[in-house]
């Protein structure tokens, strides 16, 4: 009963700090986008996360963000991730920043979350509608083209959801593919995260203390066009292998 009651009230006072972040950085974000332009913007997201992650440890939440290797700089990228939590962005923008991770994401996510909802309509990233499959990928093509020209990285969850249960789930090819098919010099780096969906276990009232999360940023593969599936089947097998280690 002591411990329930006190997860409830670290969960209270991680709120509390999570929403001003937001609020802090949602004015910042308006700052920059407006009066220094896009690198500032950036800078300010990029931040901004570094922060949220700060203040998951009032929970006793560890992240840990490991590479198997280095990711070359300057060049475009697709960065394919499974999905457990609504944390599992803040680590990306952070330790990805200079790569200028943008996201693909469902279009009601962009209104009435401050900072979030901002970040996703200015920060170049593309909001879909999952109702409208042609209009999506439709998009997502054009979001791509982007991307690939200003060699920066189109982070995609091709699982669709989150997992609320840490299993793996079958990904959904086709914004994938046409990713791959748009950014022929990409590379795709695989992103395995372990245990974030614990987060909200409770849905996420208490949150869970002590989490233990983990991202592995796995090797670079190159793209190619004419072995896509192949590809694709590669990386969703490395990404669920990890997830489902112990």
């Amino acid at each position: 009963m002591k411990n329930k009651l006190f997860s409830y009230t670290l969960t209270v006072c991680f709120y509390t700090l999570f929403c001003f972040v937001l609020f802090v950085f949602h004015l910042l974000q308006f700052i920059a986008f407006n009066f220094f332009g896009y690198n500032a913007h950036r800078k300010v997201v990029a931040l901004m996360c570094y922060f949220i992650m700060q203040t998951l440890k009032v929970l006793g939440t560890r992240i840990t963000f490991e590479w198997e290797e280095p990711i070359p700089a300057n060049c475009p990228l697709i960065i394919v991730a499974n999905h457990q939590s609504t944390f599992d962005i803040p680590p990306i923008l952070w330790y990805l920043r200079k790569h200028h991770p943008k996201f693909i994401s469902k279009k009601e996510l962009g209104r009435g979350i401050p900072s979030v909802s901002y970040n996703l309509r200015h920060g170049e990233a593309v909001l879909i509608d999952r109702k409208d499959k042609r209009g999506s990928l439709l998009k997502i093509k054009q979001f791509a083209q982007k991307v690939h020209h200003n060699k920066w990285s189109a982070v995609i969850f091709p699982e669709g959801t989150r997992s609320k249960t840490g299993v793996p789930k079958k990904f959904q090819k086709g914004g994938l593919v046409t990713l791959m098919e748009s950014m022929p010099d990409a590379l795709i780096v695989p992103i395995s995260i372990k245990n974030s969906w614990k987060l909200g276990k409770y849905k996420y009232i208490p949150i869970p203390l002590g989490v233990k999360i983990n991202t592995k940023v796995h090797a670079p593969i190159l793209n190619d066009t004419e072995h896509i599936k192949e590809i694709i089947e590669k990386v969703e097998t490395q990404i669920h292998q990890e997830v489902q280690s112990t």
